[in-house]
């Protein structure tokens, strides 16, 4: 993998990590139209993944600062709360990503047919959210939090969003846009370590093997998943807020449709 490759991927790990297009599903279509094979390698993989982490870190610090504040004053707070439904959340997708990954993997691969499908059904859920007018309700609950997790976990299919899965589901359930998009986020930061652990774990145990990148090219793809992260996540809160998910589920359909006939 030379450096134009690594920013490519970079950009586009950091971008669609927090749009509601599925950055797994760029990845794929990026790969087969420029012949680039940096997904399957790992280490390029948990390098851009780590990144996108440190990017929500950045832009929600006074939300991360807040939790642990909180947390350390050992009594059930809002902020002990606001907790227990990030841990709530993983639930779900932890036991998908520990049983079930690999298996998901093998039954639907990362085909073109399959990413496009998942696009198509991204942008359903986002219409629907777009178009639902629940109440809304004040604080995100376990129950609530529990299912956004359910649409987590659903998301390791290659080409459903897991940030239009987690929003667009919290939103169905009456959850305020304000909120919501930072929840959404957040609860992401969990599974994102994790499955970078797995793939580290999987690597040292000969399943998988680095195709010896450069460090270079690692460097780049690193800055540029983590500056494209920052700036994605940054500007999703705000889409968020407006509403303006309709667009995310027109582009979704389009690409998704084409795709699936890229692939034929």
């Amino acid at each position: 993998m030379d450096c134009i490759e690594a920013l490519v991927l970079g950009l586009i790990q950091g971008l669609t990590e927090y749009l509601p297009v599925s950055s797994s599903g760029h990845l794929a279509i990026g790969s087969a139209l420029f012949g680039i094979q940096g997904e399957e390698n790992l280490t390029f993989t948990i390098m851009v993944h780590v990144a996108t982490v440190l990017s929500t870190l950045v832009i929600l610090w006074k939300e991360v600062d807040w939790i642990f504040k909180g947390l350390f004053k050992f009594r059930m707070n809002d902020e002990t709360k606001y907790f227990l439904n990030i841990v709530v959340s993983m639930i779900p997708v932890g036991i998908v990503g520990v049983f079930f990954k690999d298996t998901v993997e093998d039954v639907f691969g990362s085909g073109l047919m399959i990413v496009g499908a998942m696009l198509v059904l991204t942008s359903v859920l986002l219409a629907f959210s777009y178009y639902a007018q629940p109440r809304q309700k004040e604080k995100i609950s376990l129950r609530d939090a529990f299912i956004i997790g359910l649409a987590q976990a659903c998301a390791v299919m290659p080409g459903l969003s897991r940030s239009g899965s987690t929003i667009a589901t919290g939103l169905l359930l009456g959850n305020k846009k304000e909120k919501l998009a930072q929840f959404s986020f957040l609860m992401v930061i969990p599974p994102i370590l994790g499955e970078a652990l797995l793939d580290v774990v999987k690597a040292m145990k000969g399943e998988a093997v680095s195709a010896g990148i450069d460090t270079l090219p690692l460097i780049v793809g690193f800055v540029a998943a983590f500056v494209s992260g920052c700036l994605a996540c940054k500007w999703m809160i705000n889409i968020v807020k407006k509403g303006k998910l309709i667009y995310f589920a027109i582009y979704c359909a389009i690409a998704g449709v084409v795709t699936m006939l890229f692939s034929l």
